[in-house]
């Protein structure tokens, strides 16, 4: 029989013997295990869900052009000046000068993935007797549909943009008595007017988005704007949701232009992630510490019951370095079989509360988008856990002596 081997042999033989120690420890490990993985994938996915749902529709950065600011000439002295307010002007629509070469320089900035050009202003769409404000997105829909995943959010038509075509909300849609396929006016704040076809209705997740954006070809978009052969902004897709502040700033830099995240236009939503995970990250380190010290109570308490055996193979020729990898062994044991017993249940629990809980809307509050790598990062993280958590019991058993184990 090899060293290795023979601690097996032992450490498999400890545990058998102790059967109902065994069987309360796994299942303690199992247990704070499957509650780490439920919570880890729950989140995971509720957040996804969530970030999902308010940046759907929306680009994750947005090129604008500076706001413009008034500058007063001041006359007098420095003690006595004659002005005394500053009235600001009126906002105008502003648009981005150069913007080919700007749009090609962000397409070649680290972490960014997709720019499309958008003309966006404000409107009335009108039908009948029926007229209603609007947000007009004029853009060049093969490039926005990288940015945008307006796709997934077809409910009915086809999406395709062509001059005299639009894309609406449902909302707006029922609120101007219109289906798809019927024809309403636009006239922009600017003075342009135009009719146009239904060609798809979105349900962009929000009935105040639905309500208010509709898309259009660019260069109508230009035309109804006043801007022709100009832009609004540039909408902005990066490969990483949660670093888009970092991808904003390296833009920032280098453009000159006011940029904007969704991170900073949805602030609150993002700091109530973020101390989300920290309280999630506390319960996780909690829970760990427990499940360590379950571990380690039981090798202890097999130390002390298993004394006399580990000092009779300590007399027939066992090392003190044997001895300890015996309880290393054991504390690896508990963790992976904890482990793997508590992916299993914590799969379970998803499996069962993806199907049970809803949201306002009737929808399942989280999606089973389960990551089979979270399997191996569990198990790995306890194995690393159980071997911690036998240090102490280990280092124990190796300093027993034979002689003395045996009387005791």
């Amino acid at each position: 029989m090899t060293a290795l081997g023979f601690e097996w042999t032992v450490a498999l033989r400890f545990l058998r013997e102790g059967r109902m120690q065994t069987a309360l420890i796994i299942g303690g490990a199992g247990i704070g295990v499957a509650v780490i993985f439920f919570i880890t994938a729950v989140l995971t996915g509720v957040q996804s869900d969530l970030i999902r749902r308010v940046t759907g529709a929306q680009p994750h950065i947005i090129i604008k052009p500076p706001e413009e600011t008034v500058a007063p000439l001041v006359t007098g002295d420095s003690d006595q000046p004659r002005l005394a307010a500053i009235q600001a002007r009126p906002q105008r629509l502003t648009t981005i000068d150069g913007w080919p070469a700007l749009a090609r320089s962000a397409e070649a900035t680290p972490g960014v993935l997709a720019v499309a050009p958008v003309a966006s202003g404000a409107a009335l769409g009108i039908k009948g007797d029926a007229s209603r404000a609007i947000v007009l997105v004029g853009t060049e829909l093969d490039r926005y549909l990288r940015v945008v995943r307006l796709d997934d959010k077809i409910k009915s038509g086809v999406l395709h943009l062509e001059p005299g075509d639009v894309l609406v909300g449902i909302e707006l849609a029922k609120d101007l008595g219109a289906v798809l396929g019927d024809r309403f006016r636009i006239q922009s704040a600017q003075g342009g007017s135009d009719v146009f076809r239904i060609r798809a209705l979105l349900d962009l997740g929000s009935k105040d988005l639905n309500r208010r954006y509709v898309y259009i070809d660019l260069r109508a978009a230009q035309s109804l704007l006043g801007i022709p052969g100009k832009i609004t902004n540039l909408d902005v897709s990066v490969r990483e949701l949660m670093s888009a502040d970092i991808v904003a700033g390296r833009l920032r830099v280098q453009s000159g232009q006011l940029i904007e995240s969704w991170i900073q236009n949805n602030n609150f939503i993002f700091t109530a992630i973020s101390n989300q995970n920290i309280m999630t990250l506390l319960i996780k380190v909690f829970i760990t510490i427990v499940v360590a010290l379950g571990i380690a109570s039981v090798l202890v308490v097999s130390v002390v019951q298993k004394r006399k055996e580990i000092g009779i193979l300590r007399a027939v020729g066992a090392t003190r370095r044997q001895m300890q990898s015996v309880f290393l062994l054991q504390g690896l044991v508990v963790g992976v079989c904890g482990a793997l017993l508590g992916s299993g249940l914590g799969f379970l629990l998803i499996i069962i509360f993806s199907r049970v809980l809803r949201n306002a809307e009737g929808q399942a509050l989280f999606s089973l988008d389960f990551d089979y790598s979270l399997v191996g990062i569990v198990v790995a993280s306890a194995a690393v856990l159980g071997l911690l958590s036998a240090v102490l019991p280990a280092r124990n058993a190796a300093r027993l002596d034979p002689a003395q184990a045996i009387r005791g």
